[in-house]
């Protein structure tokens, strides 16, 4: 990050070890409302994800950062913030983490140009089960267990309008099934106006489901007429394609391609 001209600021409590947590809650509360609040800082790039926000979300203040608002970075359990930050419509960026920026230089790369203005419109292949057809509206969701988990609270992402991508890791292809149920069955997909499909990765297929899991992902959101792009390169994997979140995109399905264009980019960091 050095190299790209930025000056890393280490939280006091990054490194603590509580348990399997970086710290107390009260150490990893005093972390987060710092960043939030210094003037000083102007992006938070998150060191990893793994499990933890839903411990402390609802004591951190976002008044200040409502009013000096700056890049909150992160993927997996960072999907809670992303929901936080966009009840105030704000924008962030769904990307890699400090931890994973050194295992593959182009998500590296594309996230330096994410936050220096220099945003690439994305173009990858087609897939067997995408559905074609054109959808624009602000990007929201980000990791699936963690947005299930946000559900019926006051943390809830709004999907009205918006394009929703979900992404996984670890998950058994049944409970894939449940949680998509859960967003069926709630209406969300009624609402959505397209739906891209990252990365699900370290599970294995089950035979007794009768289908793969992309099949099954399929099979959910078959009778609606929203774009689905499967396979799109972000998640938990080093290659990482950045997403701005709440702010307007273009989701364009073809026969022979997906592009993913960015309709308004946000200022860059000086």
């Amino acid at each position: 990050m050095q190299e790209w001209g930025l000056e890393p600021i280490v939280g006091e409590n990054a490194l603590n070890i509580y348990g399997r947590f970086a710290g107390t809650k009260e150490e990893r509360i005093s972390d987060l409302q710092w960043a939030l609040n210094s003037k000083d800082i102007k992006a938070i790039l998150c060191s990893r994800g793994g499990y933890g926000l839903i411990q402390i979300i609802d004591d951190v203040d976002f008044a200040h950062f409502e009013l000096y608002p700056k890049w909150m970075i992160g993927f997996s359990d960072i999907t809670i913030l992303h929901s936080a930050v966009a009840a105030y419509d704000i924008a962030s960026i769904h990307g890699s983490m400090s931890k994973y920026l050194c295992e593959n230089s182009e998500s590296a790369e594309l996230l330096r140009k994410f936050l220096f203005g220099e945003i690439p419109d994305y173009t990858i292949p087609s897939n067997a089960l995408n559905r074609n057809g054109m959808a624009t509206g602000n990007i929201i969701g980000g990791n699936l267990s963690v947005l299930s988990g946000l559900r019926g609270t006051h943390f809830e992402p709004d999907c009205a309008g918006k394009i929703l991508f979900i992404e996984d890791i670890g998950e058994e292809p049944y409970n894939i099934d449940r949680m998509l149920h859960n967003l069926k069955l709630g209406g969300i997909f009624e609402e959505i106006s397209g739906l891209i499909v990252g990365y699900f990765t370290e599970y294995e297929e089950d035979p007794q489901m009768k289908a793969t899991l992309p099949e099954l992902i399929y099979s959910i959101v078959s009778e609606y007429n929203f774009p689905v792009c499967f396979n799109f390169p972000a998640g938990h994997n080093p290659l990482h394609y950045p997403l701005f979140f709440g702010i307007p995109a273009t989701l364009h399905v073809k026969d022979e391609e997906v592009t993913l264009e960015f309709i308004s980019r946000k200022k860059s960091l000086d």
